[in-house]
């Protein structure tokens, strides 16, 4: 079976995204805590602000990156939107977490600036008119000196859920024009061993007041 196909009843096409989460929860949980943040991350850990950084998950899914980042030393929000995923996150990982029931791209409920935001997967579920609006916001809550760390899925997006293949660089582009500047970019495979995917890794900056 196409690792990226979940069967059972009740998939509905192209219909958006949060539903495909929620009704998947605990098999995606299985899946994703299985790998390592070391891993996933290896490119842009040397990126990362040095803890205890205030960081904010936005997408935070079953908390594995925010409870790493916890135990790391980081105060961190984790913000995901799907009751059910929260529900899994809370019984896997004691860390101490700040979780928020919100979504991009207006992330009404997050309050304050961050040192760290990590999106990982989930700008690639932000379609073209949404995107602007998302990069504007986070670009406000980026403390001077904060870092933005974004994956980027590519391939064929799966049929059972919303989702485009985002190119690196029109989100750098996106990332300049609200005033973030490149740190890094790279590319690798997929960790899940899916066929056709691969991602794009980047890390963008809100310069300092002074040095903007």
């Amino acid at each position: 079976m196409d690792t990226d196909q979940m069967n059972g009843a009740g998939a509905q096409p192209c219909s958006g995204v949060q539903w495909y989460y929620a009704q998947y929860a605990e098999a995606l949980a299985h899946r994703y805590e299985g790998l390592s943040f070391d891993v996933l991350y290896e490119e842009v850990l040397p990126w990362l602000p040095t803890a205890p950084a205030r960081a904010a998950d936005i997408g935070a899914g079953t908390g594995r990156d925010a409870a790493a980042l916890a135990r790391a030393g980081y105060r961190v929000t984790a913000v995901e939107p799907v009751r059910e995923m929260r529900e899994v996150a809370s019984r896997l990982h004691p860390e101490e977490l700040v979780w928020l029931a919100d979504a991009l791209p207006e992330l009404n409920a997050v309050r304050g600036t961050f040192d760290l935001l990590l999106l990982s997967a989930v700008w690639m579920h932000l379609d073209p008119d949404e995107r602007p609006v998302a990069m504007a916001r986070l670009s406000e809550l980026l403390a001077e000196g904060g870092r933005l760390v974004v994956t980027l899925r590519h391939g064929r997006p799966p049929r059972d859920r919303r989702m485009f293949d985002v190119p690196a660089e029109e989100t750098a582009a996106l990332a300049a024009a609200h005033g973030l500047r490149p740190l890094h970019a790279s590319t690798g495979g997929d960790h899940l061993g899916r066929d056709g995917v691969h991602w794009s890794r980047l890390v963008f900056e809100k310069p300092q007041a002074d040095t903007a």
